[in-house]
């Protein structure tokens, strides 16, 4: 196959996109030109953190709060890693929720009834979830039965057998190590830095956000002459650089707050690497290629010689495991696992992918894009708390995102086949 970026694919015979569409909408902004399928997301993102900023007299901003929505949502973000790989290949998953509860209850057991290590737990309980995504990967992939179908009996299965393991009572608590995973932070190796009215900040996380930033941008510019090399189009340099130093400022923004609370959240660090990883496989390696060509066009996919089944299970096998390390961060965040956790873990997760960019039909979509949905979703239910909404509020304005997010990839597709 081509080593084309994926977001570059081009539009296979029959009609349908064989790998992610090239983006169906852009606007002028200033005389310059904007993706607004693949800028819209951020754009949105950032009015609604200046809308809360706003409404809450800046306390959506204070370092501790920053920390606090990162460490809140960190499961529904790992969820969201995998859910997005499973909507671009065109297919749902409904049983994450159920699965967070039954590999949490899994752990548990290990860890505090039987007193197993707490790395030897971790690991069988990743295998345990790597085998559930199996189950479900075979019925979907070689038995034909739609994953909607699979995944809602796995919500009922995974759930009664987490009910089966817990009864009506929780495990806990967690090993140290584990609660340290899911709630706490790196520690202040360098020491501080004074930072002028803003007081002091890590020195150790200052560093690490700058080499992000700089990782960032020197990735950016590779992808950006590889796609020159291919001939094929790119943002003017100055676009180009506007993004970049955005970007940065956001990231290193982020950082230096997190610096001045209690440093860099494990589970941050965990999920960065997660993102790097599930980017780097999406967009440059070949399983995540062949990913995008099944839900652009699985037609195309086949007679290209994809091997779909493979494919399709191996991306559910992926969910079990991001499932499973999401219930150990929930548990160990809870210092419990109950029989009621991962409600509607599902439903967030769905909503983070297609808030986030994912296409309905699948083969469009980013890892990003879905960490960035998933953060939307966390700074309404933050803010709305903040300004102290009721829950049903909180609940009809997360609906309300949702319903605008998909419309907006319909809008977007149609005004694309209307200039064609």
């Amino acid at each position: 196959m081509s080593s084309i970026s994926p977001t570059d694919a081009a539009v296979a015979p029959g009609g349908k996109d064989a790998g992610p569409a090239q983006p169906p909408g852009r606007a002028s902004l200033f005389g310059v030109s904007l993706n607004i399928r693949q800028s819209g997301i951020y754009i949105a993102f950032a009015l609604i953190v200046v809308l809360f900023a706003v409404l809450t007299d800046g306390a959506l901003l204070e370092p501790q709060n920053i920390s606090n929505v990162i460490v809140q949502n960190s499961y529904i973000l790992i969820l969201a890693i995998g859910m997005i790989i499973i909507i671009i290949a065109g297919h749902i998953d409904l049983s994450v929720g159920s699965v967070v509860a039954v590999t949490g209850a899994i752990s548990a057991v290990l860890m505090v009834n039987y007193g197993v290590p707490w790395p030897l737990a971790v690991l069988l309980t990743l295998i345990a979830g790597a085998l559930i995504g199996a189950w479900q990967g075979f019925w979907i992939a070689y038995f034909g039965i739609p994953a909607f179908i699979v995944t809602l009996a796995g919500l009922l299965l995974f759930r009664a057998l987490t009910l089966t393991v817990l009864g009506n009572q929780g495990i806990g608590p967690f090993p140290d190590q584990v609660r340290t995973l899911a709630n706490g932070f790196t520690d202040g190796y360098l020491g501080n830095i004074g930072l002028g009215p803003l007081g002091g900040a890590d020195l150790f996380s200052l560093l690490v956000g700058i080499i992000a930033v700089a990782g960032m941008a020197v990735s950016q510019w590779r992808t950006r002459t590889a796609r020159q090399r291919y001939s094929q189009s790119v943002d003017p340099l100055p676009v180009f650089l506007l993004k970049i130093i955005a970007a940065a400022v956001v990231v290193l923004a982020i950082v230096v707050q997190l610096a001045r609370f209690k440093n860099l959240p494990w589970v941050l660090v965990l999920l960065a690497a997660l993102v790097l990883g599930y980017s780097m496989v999406t967009n440059r390696a070949v399983f995540g290629r062949r990913i995008y060509a099944i839900g652009g066009n699985l037609q195309a996919a086949v007679l290209s010689g994809v091997k779909v089944k493979s494919v399709v299970f191996w991306i559910f096998v992926n969910m079990g495991v991001l499932s499973a390390l999401a219930g150990i961060i929930f548990a160990g965040r809870l210092n419990q696992a109950g029989p009621t956790a991962g409600g509607s873990f599902e439903l967030d997760a769905i909503a983070a992918a297609f808030i986030g960019g994912a296409a309905v039909q699948g083969g469009v979509g980013k890892v990003i894009g879905a960490i960035t949905g998933g953060l939307i979703m966390g700074v309404i239910n933050n803010g709305m708390s903040l300004i102290g909404a009721p829950s049903e509020r909180v609940m009809l304005v997360k609906g309300v995102v949702l319903l605008a997010a998909v419309a907006f990839d319909v809008w977007t597709k149609r005004r694309s086949g209307n200039a064609q």
